[in-house]
């Protein structure tokens, strides 16, 4: 049976936009004068804390506890990022992730509903989809400023699936983490793991399946290990040849 509604998570997820995340970071503590540098290794691990500010505050706490910064500091300094991050994405050069924008337009020709939840804020989901799709094709967005606790909590999933007026069963998730896996599955749905560049290998247990994804080519899906998932993308797509050849998707 189709899904009633396709909910995706939007960093890793849509596009991978992580990258960007990490220079507008770094770019907002040399602007406001502060000597913090998260290199690639150090944001890999800051990104098992989900919500910006939030990944801020455990830096300071974690590796420059004599950094007096206020939660209104903070505040201020992630707002500086967000600016940034929105700076970066409309200048162009990154696109959603192989295969997602394809999955969007045969969902909405199947006439089912799309939404996001995500731990970002309302303005980088703007700004990603105004730089991308230029359109806003989703039913529903549910994002980490509308929530009081982030993924993994279920509470922004919990939302979107208020918003949409539908069942956790009726529904399925696209995520890239064990954070969002835990959170799409503590709010009742099935959920399709992608791995993504910062999102981790796994394992990712209790998700409907492990899919397989090549970063260097930006894939969504290059392989199903689980006939249910090459099923289920099938009856999404309204065309087997999808699900037979997901590398194709485009």
């Amino acid at each position: 049976m189709r899904p009633a509604a396709l909910i995706f998570d939007v960093d890793g997820t849509l596009a991978e936009t992580e990258e960007l995340h990490r220079h507008a970071f770094n770019a907002a503590f040399a602007a406001q004068g502060y000597p913090f540098n998260w290199d690639q290794p150090l944001y890999a691990r800051l990104l098992d804390v989900t919500g910006g500010k939030e990944r801020i505050a455990h830096y300071l706490r974690e590796h420059e506890p004599e950094a007096a910064l206020s939660a209104q500091d903070i505040a201020a300094l992630h707002a500086d990022k967000t600016v940034r991050y929105a700076q970066s994405m409309a200048s162009g050069g990154l696109a959603l992730r192989r295969g997602v924008a394809r999955l969007i337009r045969e969902a909405e020709m199947a006439g089912t509903p799309l939404a996001i939840a995500t731990t970002t804020s309302r303005a980088n989901v703007d700004a990603l989809l105004r730089a991308t799709l230029r359109r806003q094709p989703f039913r529903v967005i549910a994002a980490g400023d509308e929530v009081s606790v982030k993924k993994p909590s279920p509470q922004v999933y919990e939302l979107a699936l208020r918003r949409l007026g539908l069942p956790a069963s009726a529904c399925v998730a696209f995520e890239d983490t064990l954070n969002g896996v835990r959170s799409a599955q503590g709010a009742g749905l099935r959920c399709v793991v992608t791995v993504s560049a910062y999102g981790g290998a796994g394992p990712f247990p209790g998700a409907l399946t492990g899919v397989s994804c090549s970063n260097k080519k930006n894939v969504l899906v290059t392989t199903c290990r689980d006939s249910r998932c090459r099923k289920w993308i099938a009856s999404t797509a309204g065309t087997p040849s999808s699900a037979q050849n997901p590398a194709g998707l485009a």
